[in-house]
């Protein structure tokens, strides 16, 4: 089919996209906001899904939670390009 992508085709068109986005952005703290606020919520529901702990435990709590899912990422990126240089 001619719809069909590479997937190096499907990297470069959001690539595009991306670029295209923040190109016409004036703010790009403001514009990130809310899915920052958003991303820090589900770490606090995460930690704290009956919201009985403290505010302050919860937060400290959920930025834990948070630099440990993106230490996963990391791990399963620095995994990958170990299996790609060794192919």
């Amino acid at each position: 089919m001619a719809d069909e992508m590479t997937p190096a085709q499907r990297k470069m068109r959001a690539s595009l996209a991306a670029h295209t986005r923040w190109a016409r952005e004036a703010d790009r703290k403001e514009a990130m906001r809310p899915a920052l606020e958003g991303m820090l919520a589900r770490f606090e529901r995460e930690v704290d899904p009956d919201g009985v702990l403290e505010p302050h435990v919860r937060a400290e709590r959920a930025e834990s939670a948070k630099k440990a899912y993106f230490k996963s990422l990391q791990l399963k990126s620095s995994r990958s390009r170990g299996k790609k240089k060794a192919a």
